[in-house]
């Protein structure tokens, strides 16, 4: 059997043991061990599976990983991250819709904190969906909002996403930073305009609120979100101003956050051990992705699979709009069945060479990845995000229902990703300030 044909038989059985529900890290390293010790023997394969993951975990800028994910962990145990909707919600109810945007609002601030869109669609399914349903908001209104604005996480630094992305790839974590902020906030942007449109179409799905809040009450709000306000100002400030770097932000964060909750007297010593505990088993399981994905790098480097991709696409000589939407279709795809960061690693090692072929900004084409694995968070019929909040509010709010509510959110990533593919300066911008 070829070289080529063994990487082959190595793909087939990687997407069967993934379609047999295997965890995709173990399903990764099998495969990359058998492959390269049909390649390479069994001296050789053994010497991989021995060097790669320490080489690859001992990388110092995935240190900032589990930093981040304890701070939004600290944050989310200490009932921090309420106060953000809480404050949008007084401030924006009475616009159209304002209930709807407020969780748009408090997605965004409490990504800012996490970089988890799971972990934002589960808070703040818990806090703003029951707070619509009350005041008679549609309920795929309510679910669709959160689920999609969930996502956001996945943008607005600190990005899980984009550091592992960045370790992937060797790119700078701070500039894929401030090209995920810039999307992260258009993207936002845009949410809040379909709200405003889906109301101002059907009045009936978010009834007007009348109610008249006193502006001490308001002010108050603002005083219970400041907390996590400060922190995200301390943690990107300090990024973004040069004062320490993304592997240092992550512990900074944590500190702070562990601070701030203790300070509050929000944390006790259950909270902190849920937090930690939370911590490495999230951070556990991706980093058993990671080692997997780079195994099967060095697999397909052998087999031959990833140059002779490249010639073929050389051969048809396509151009980069052309394989960006080809790439956009396998994302589309892969979001199906995967979860993102398995669909991020199985894929980088084979597409990574075609795009720096065709002369694609690394940077700007990491943004694109991401915002193309966070719309696969609200992709039927694996959408996680759907499905963790379906379960967060309970039988209101069915994965059916869900998706439906999802749907003109959906249309609109759409619309923003050609617009990515139209205008880079779109994600390009802040950076070449910086």
């Amino acid at each position: 059997m070829s070289e080529m044909m063994i990487g082959l038989v190595g793909i087939g059985g990687l997407l069967l043991l993934i379609a047999a529900n295997m965890h995709i890290g173990v399903a990764l390293i099998l495969v990359s061990f058998f492959g390269l010790q049909a390649i390479v023997g069994f001296n050789g394969a053994w010497g991989m599976l021995k060097v790669v993951p320490h080489t690859f975990i001992a990388n110092w800028t995935l240190s900032s990983v589990p930093m981040f994910v304890l701070m939004g962990y600290i944050c989310f145990h200490a009932g921090m991250t309420r106060g953000i909707f809480d404050a949008a919600r007084l401030w924006l109810a009475r616009l159209p819709g304002g209930l709807a945007i407020a969780s748009v609002f408090g997605c965004s601030g409490f990504a800012a904190v996490t970089g988890s869109s799971v972990a934002c669609a589960a808070a703040m399914g818990k806090v703003a969906v029951p707070e619509m349903m009350r005041f008679g908001y549609d309920v795929r209104l309510a679910t669709g909002t959160v689920a999609a604005a969930g996502t956001v996480g996945a943008l607005i630094p600190p990005s899980i996403l984009l550091i592992v992305f960045g370790v992937i790839a060797q790119e700078p974590i701070n500039a894929l930073f401030l090209g995920g902020l810039g999307i992260g906030i258009l993207t936002s942007a845009a949410y809040v305009g379909v709200i405003l449109l889906r109301v101002w179409l059907n009045p009936a799905l978010a009834p007007s609120i009348k109610e008249t809040v006193p502006l001490g009450e308001k002010l108050a709000a603002l005083k219970q979100a400041a907390p996590v306000i400060l922190l995200m100002v301390g943690v990107l400030g300090g990024l973004f101003g040069g004062l320490f770097t993304a592997t240092q932000a992550g512990a900074v964060g944590a500190l702070l956050s562990l601070v701030v909750a203790l300070a509050q007297r929000s944390l006790g010593w259950r909270g902190l051990r849920l937090a930690v505990t939370e911590t490495l088993v999230t951070c556990g399981s991706l980093f058993i992705v990671i080692i997997g994905a780079s195994m099967l790098t060095r697999f397909l480097t052998l087999s031959g699979i990833g140059i002779a991709i490249t010639d073929i696409v050389g051969e048809l000589g396509a151009s980069p709009v052309l394989l960006l939407v080809a790439i956009a279709c396998v994302y589309l795809v892969l979001g199906l069945f995967l979860e993102p960061i398995g669909a991020m690693l199985i894929t980088l090692p084979i597409l990574l060479p075609l795009v720096d072929a065709a002369g694609i900004h690394p940077i700007w084409f990491g943004v694109f990845v991401v915002k193309l694995l966070e719309i696969g968070m609200i992709t039927p019929p694996i959408g996680m995000n759907v499905f963790v909040l379906s379960s967060t509010v309970g039988p209101t709010a069915p994965t059916g229902t869900v998706f439906r509510g999802i749907l003109w959110f959906f249309a609109m990533d759409l619309v923003l990703l050609g617009a990515m593919i139209a205008f880079p300066q779109l994600v390009l911008f802040i950076p070449s300030l910086v």
